[in-house]
């Protein structure tokens, strides 16, 4: 099944070139605006096998590489998947990748540049990287902090887009696409969605996101009521406050 994705600018074609030239690529957004999605449709327009590892504050540079395990009597060596995407040439996917630990940083370093090579320190190794293998990592500059924070000669080792929620009549097409909800209840989602966007005075952490739109219009669909669907799928994800929870029940309630 092909991943259904709707290009928004150039991303499409500036991916395609970065491929072809084996440059790493990174996906800079929020959460939610199609950045994995994006991936999965490009690894199907290339013919090439995706690996996505998602990243988290425990993901390290062994995780990635690989470990010695005990099988039966023997100790043997597994090799991670970026170990498994350098040498079989597929595309390796770290899903938030400021995330993870600052060990991976290094460790992917030298895949980032013109060696295109894998050091496994464990093994005493050096793997050439596969001529078809791709590096791509996303990250949310939105909420990262101090520690979590990619570095600027990190990032400089990469071609960068960045993503972020579409117009209006393109989040529309999504959610059609996306689900089987009618066009007019789609817009009245989009326009709660952009409304809640603009209320930066709330401090929400997270705004809502084209997933939590599709999930609502998932639920809509199934035959959920319209306004308990925008509760659960949209409102409640967003915050615990109740007082924030109320206010966007309100809100919702007023425009669907």
């Amino acid at each position: 099944m092909i991943p259904y994705y709707k290009p928004i600018a150039k991303e499409v074609e500036v991916f395609e070139h970065s491929y072809k030239q084996k440059l790493p690529f990174l996906l800079k957004g929020p959460t939610g605006t199609g950045k994995s999605r994006f991936i999965e449709y490009m690894a199907h327009q290339l013919n090439k096998e995706l690996i996505t590892v998602s990243c988290h504050e425990e993901t390290s540079a062994t995780d990635l590489i690989g470990r010695y395990i005990i099988k039966g009597a023997q100790t043997v060596w597994l090799d991670g998947p970026l170990t498994i995407a350098v040498k079989t040439g597929a595309i390796l996917y770290l899903d938030e990748i400021a995330e993870a630990r600052p060990d991976v940083i290094v460790a992917i370093h030298s895949l980032t540049d013109h060696r295109r090579e894998l050091f496994i320190d464990k093994l005493g190794e050096t793997v050439k990287a596969h001529k078809d293998f791709m590096l791509v990592a996303s990250f949310n500059p939105g909420y990262q902090k101090g520690f979590k924070e990619l570095k600027p000669s990190t990032k400089q080792r990469f071609v960068a887009v960045s993503f972020d929620y579409p117009d209006a009549k393109v989040e529309t097409e999504i959610l059609v696409n996306e689900t089987t909800i009618d066009i007019a209840e789609a817009k009245k989602l989009v326009n709660i969605a952009n409304k809640i966007r603009n209320l930066t005075e709330l401090g929400l952490t997270e705004t809502v996101s084209t997933r939590l739109l599709v999930d609502a219009a998932k639920l809509i669909s199934s035959g959920l009521p319209k306004r308990l669907s925008v509760h659960v799928a949209i409102v409640e994800p967003l915050t615990d406050d109740l007082e924030v929870i109320t206010a966007l029940k309100d809100l919702s309630d007023l425009m669907i």
